[in-house]
């Protein structure tokens, strides 16, 4: 059922009104389905793409649950990197602090001393979890009291190999807690934690409408190794091109691309784990604003970047898995806006990458490229000159249009093996 406003949903009106003032005002499809469930106390289940407003899914429910008189922290949210845990925090302050509680963010890259002093005073502490570890350690912070468990982006923690600290985490808190979990997939590995973490959950699936679709034009684009860096100026200095997000494998990549970019006279800015969070965060502020118009990013480091007015995503590496190309271009053509991905494939890579990315439906794309699903590069080559740019046409999903704090800021990332909602998301979060 579709409800019209948050208040249809239960939601009291001091959140409802903090809610409209950033222009969030009628419930996303997979609010409609958690927050009345998070409401009546039940755990949660809920697989959902990046970009459909999850964040808010859950935390609406959770300040409405909590009180300030509560134990802090009484909520736990735990997150795989430390830009989707600031942004769940940014997300949730305002509606958290109109009902008179304190929420903050702890992990790694800052000095901890700041961290734990926070996260004793926070009624929600949003935590990676090696951080929260080493706090529950040092004796700064003690989970006993925590009455709701939220995982958010389940499947990105254990693709990083976060089980074994999540289990212990989890069995710190309270045995009658409630849990939520979000995840791109409910499948394989995070089925498992989702049976052992949860009792009795409501299950919820949710993906974009096929209606709805992002309008994001695919290009691959046949170069030779020696040319990539070429390629990706020229691609770079189009006149259509917005705020641009480029993809590679490895930090030292990153950090090598930039300099490269920089000897032809493109500025770029680097983001990758070995960057201090100072670091991090100008960069992603300077992108954000247009003063760089363009990030060099690994793909953990981009996870749960969100920024209006990214108009293209290029993968300067191709992607390790087919999620992962998912991941990198649904950074793109969110919130109703449209954009473009461009992928550079060396001859060598033409197989391998068409074999990852034809059960997205990209069949015409690939063709356009030389390429075809399990033979890669016809004849080591691309077909002609046009191929060889890159031609496009567009696929994905037009997802509804939202104010900014309305649209999944984590994206936000994203596993997801269903080819239907590859397609449908644009990035197939």
């Amino acid at each position: 059922m579709q409800h019209e406003t948050f208040a249809d949903l239960g939601v009291s009106e001091v959140v409802v009104n903090e809610l409209a003032k950033a222009g969030v005002t009628t419930p996303f499809a997979v609010q409609n389905m958690v927050v009345p469930d998070v409401l009546a106390g039940h755990d949660v289940l809920a697989q959902s793409p990046t970009g459909s407003g999850k964040t808010l899914a859950f935390g609406v429910p959770l300040v409405e649950l909590l009180k300030d008189s509560d134990a802090r922290p009484s909520a736990l949210i735990l997150a795989p990197t430390r830009e989707l845990a600031i942004q769940i925090v940014d997300d949730l302050r305002p509606i958290a602090h109109a009902r008179a509680l304190s929420i903050a963010a702890v992990y790694g890259g800052a000095g901890i001393i700041k961290q734990a002093r926070l996260a004793g005073r926070a009624h929600i502490l949003v935590a990676t979890p090696g951080r929260l570890l080493d706090l529950i350690n040092r004796r700064d912070v003690s989970l006993a009291r925590i009455r709701i468990l939220v995982l958010d982006e389940a499947d990105r923690m254990l693709d990083m190999g976060f089980r074994p600290v999540v289990d212990r985490i989890v069995k710190m808190t309270q045995a009658k807690r409630q849990t939520l979990l979000f995840s791109a997939t409910l499948e394989g590995e995070v089925g498992r934690i989702a049976k052992a973490y949860t009792t009795t959950p409501r299950r919820h699936e949710h993906s974009h409408p096929v209606e709805r679709k992002a309008d994001v034009a695919h290009r691959f684009v046949m170069v030779t190794h020696e040319g990539k860096v070429e390629r990706l100026v020229s691609e770079l200095g189009k006149p259509e091109r917005g705020l641009t997000l480029v993809f590679v494998r490895t930090k030292r990549g990153a950090d090598r691309l930039v300099k490269r970019l920089a000897s032809s006279s493109v500025q770029a800015v680097a983001m990758h784990g070995d960057k201090s969070q100072g670091q991090r965060q100008r960069a992603l502020a300077n992108f954000e604003a247009g003063v760089v118009d363009t990030l060099v990013a690994t793909d953990v480091a981009a996870r749960g970047i969100d920024v209006a007015g990214i108009t293209h995503v290029i993968n300067y590496d191709i992607p390790a898995s087919r999620e992962d190309y998912v991941h990198r271009i649904g950074r793109t053509a969110r919130a109703g806006a449209s954009g473009v991905g461009v992928t550079l494939v060396a001859h060598d890579q033409a197989r391998e990458l068409a074999g990852m990315v034809s059960e997205l439906g990209l069949h015409q794309e690939l063709e356009l490229a030389g390429m075809s699903p399990g033979r890669g590069a016809r004849n080591g080559a691309p077909r002609s000159r046009t191929a060889s740019d890159g031609n496009s046409s567009r696929h994905g999903d037009r997802r509804p249009s939202a104010a900014k704090g309305q649209g999944e800021r984590s994206g936000g990332a994203s596993r997801n093996g269903s080819s239907r909602r590859a397609r449908a998301s644009g990035r197939a979060r």
